[in-house]
């Protein structure tokens, strides 16, 4: 008898052993095969905005490569918080659920409680592309070019105003920079939006407007101009107007936009999300999409995009505090 369970007990061990191998093989290729239902991509922003616009435009790019639907849903609140932190505290790390990552993020916690690390509570994707941001005024305004906005504030430090979409924005915060570059000072006046924004500069209660894009219709139509752009080159369609750095002011200020999701996604996941993504920039459709909305696109791969996320957090850190604009100031 001990012999048979012997025997048997060593027959059932050898089978076992051959096996597992064909098992292990099959839940890897199991865990290998994503995405095997629709995928949520929660956008920050309202339907019809900037971002909005050209997420659902590679939404529709990476659903064709997938076979799969990536179904839009629109969480706005809070700096444009609201829905990267839903995603990072409500749903689980299996990629079926994926945000677009505004660099709100790695700001807004610097300066009010929020309730999610950025550092510690995303897996960080890629980044996709990039905003064109600028500052205008008015075309009948006396300064024709942005050194003559500066030596204008130089020369009445206080009295000159800019309008952007808030407190803490990048708007804000790069014309803070600007002001500590080139020792002048700015009197900032914040609004709920950019509408109210533009609509301040063309009624002559500011000087000039510091945003996005959104001044491309004020410009074309001549009734503000453009004085510099802020991203790394020269925008497609103002060739004619230069950069904050080749003013001689070393700064790129383009809100990059990325994709990411909860903390802990699996590095397949990963890979796969970064793959299908960046592909949208081949795309000429999308690209013809960032056009229109001005943006370019900006890609940074999973490694270089979280390097970017921990170095702009330590950055803004720095001058949100020296702002005076830090919850612990």
């Amino acid at each position: 008898m001990k012999q048979t369970s012997s025997s048997s007990l060593r027959r059932s061990m050898l089978g076992a052993a051959a096996i597992l191998p064909f098992m292990v093989a099959r839940r890897s290729q199991a865990a290998a095969k994503y995405p095997e239902r629709p995928v949520r991509l929660i956008v920050q922003v309202q339907a019809g905005t900037a971002a909005d616009t050209m997420m659902r435009a590679m939404s529709e790019h990476v659903s064709r490569r997938w076979g799969q639907p990536i179904v839009v849903e629109n969480r706005v609140g809070v700096a444009g918080t609201l829905g990267p932190a839903y995603v990072a505290k409500s749903t689980a790390p299996d990629g079926y659920t994926l945000t677009v990552i505004p660099v709100s993020l790695f700001r807004v916690p610097l300066m009010q409680d929020v309730n999610f690390d950025p550092l510690a509570d995303f897996t960080y994707i890629a980044n996709l592309s990039a905003y064109t941001f600028g500052t205008v005024v008015r075309s009948d305004s006396p300064y024709r070019d942005f050194r003559a906005l500066i030596d204008a504030a130089r020369e009445r430090p206080g009295e000159l105003s800019y309008a952007t979409p808030g407190v803490g924005s990048t708007q804000h915060l790069t014309m803070e920079q600007v002001s500590l570059q080139t020792g002048v000072r700015f009197n900032h006046v914040p609004f709920k939006g950019t509408p109210e924004a533009i609509a301040a500069l063309l009624g002559g209660h500011v000087d000039a407007v510091a945003d996005a894009s959104a001044w491309t219709s004020v410009v074309e139509s001549g009734k503000a101009r453009l004085l510099c752009t802020w991203g790394l080159t020269r925008p497609k369609k103002w060739k004619d107007v230069p950069t904050l750095t080749e003013l001689g002011i070393p700064l790129v200020a383009d809100s990059p936009c990325g994709i990411g999701g909860p903390h802990g996604m699996r590095a397949s996941v990963v890979k796969e999300v970064n793959d299908a993504f960046r592909s949208t920039l081949d795309d000429p459709k999308v690209l013809e999409t960032l056009e229109g909305l001005q943006m370019v696109p900006r890609y940074m791969g999973t490694d270089e995009y979280n390097r970017f996320v921990r170095e702009e957090i330590e950055s803004s850190k720095e001058l949100i505090k020296r702002l005076g604009l830090s919850k612990r100031a």
